[in-house]
């Protein structure tokens, strides 16, 4: 059975795994609702969090609705991935805005510029920052030391080696996930970490069609995580992701938790199960901080955003009835 040999689970550990999945779904759910206070667990109020699902997260909804979908038909395939990687690289939605106001035309294959680009980003950089801290981005390639600046190797790469060399081509050809994310991982700067996530992300357009349970990658703080969680994880991190994907509703039952609503119609996939270990790691540090696997703090606290999210879903997932569903959600009880 896929991901399941020799995986052994530390009940121990795992059980904050479902707790971490449950609550903050709830937390999720809470919020939907206009609630104010979205849990009584003092660390989850205290440091920030992102949700069960990738896709719910504020910056994954504004890529989906404004940067993928919003006037879509004005695009080609090859555009709207173009402008997925380009939002990709600063992840921050303040940058993605700037340029939209500055350039003359919309960034397209046909009008891309790194250097224009990168003079706007350049100016921006002086007063605001341009980055959004959630990723490491690297920018560190002999190929583009020539450049001056992290955000102008990034935009020229991405035109040498993506458009120009037909690469994004080939992306839209890919018979599977994992070929896509093999063809990104071949890029300067794209490590294994980043190719997922890009590949991910492209899969939000309608122009790369697989399940998001075709394949999953274990990012570093994903495989901090599972070494926390498992006592043998199996050949590879991924066979731990495997392991709660097939038994996810049996463990939730096994550790006590069966208040858990997923979206309606949508179970968490590989990708959310990979990021809920990244974010029980850090979960893990404040509650059994004895557990020395990696970094030690966690670095940022929550800060509540004032303006709400009006949730939009790739069309393709059919989630059209989240806002009628009212989940009866109460507190998760564990040792708070």
């Amino acid at each position: 059975m896929k991901g399941s040999k020799e995986v052994t689970p530390n009940d121990e550990t795992l059980r904050y795994y479902f707790y971490f999945v449950q609550e903050r779904m709830n937390m999720f759910w809470r919020k939907v609702e206009g609630k104010f206070i979205y849990t009584e667990d003092p660390i989850l109020r205290m440091y920030k969090f992102t949700n069960v699902y990738r896709a719910t997260d504020r910056v994954s909804q504004y890529l989906i609705r404004n940067v993928i979908y919003k006037d879509i038909e004005q695009y080609t395939p090859e555009d709207v991935l173009l402008r997925i990687l380009v939002f990709k690289i600063f992840n921050k939605i303040e940058t993605w805005e700037f340029l939209e106001n500055q350039l003359s035309e919309p960034i397209c294959v046909n009008n891309f510029n790194p250097k224009i680009i990168s003079e706007w980003i350049t100016k921006r950089q002086r007063k605001y920052p341009i980055f959004n801290n959630a990723y490491m981005m690297t920018g560190t390639h002999h190929l583009y030391n020539y450049l001056p600046t992290k955000h102008e190797k990034w935009l020229t790469m991405i035109k040498q080696e993506i458009i120009d060399s037909g690469l994004i081509i080939d992306i839209l050809n890919a018979k599977t996930m994992e070929a896509v994310f093999r063809l990104l991982q071949g890029c300067s700067f794209l490590g294994s970490f980043l190719a997922y996530q890009y590949t991910i992300d492209m899969n939000y357009s309608p122009y790369i069609n697989f399940s998001e349970n075709d394949f999953v990658k274990a990012g570093i703080g994903a495989i901090r995580g599972i070494k926390k969680c498992f006592l043998c994880y199996g050949n590879k991190c991924e066979d731990a992701i495997w392991y709660v994907k097939e038994h996810f509703n049996d463990l939730l039952k096994r550790y006590g938790y069966t208040s858990f609503h997923p979206l309606p119609g949508h179970e968490p996939t590989l990708i959310d199960l990979q990021n809920c270990f990244c974010e029980t790691d850090k979960y893990l540090r404040a509650k059994m901080p004895e557990l020395r696997i990696g970094n030690v703090r966690i670095k940022q606290k929550y800060m509540p955003h004032t303006d709400p999210i009006q949730f939009f879903f790739p069309p393709k997932w059919n989630i059209v009835e989240m806002y009628k569903y009212k989940p009866i959600v109460v507190p998760t009880l564990f040792d708070l």
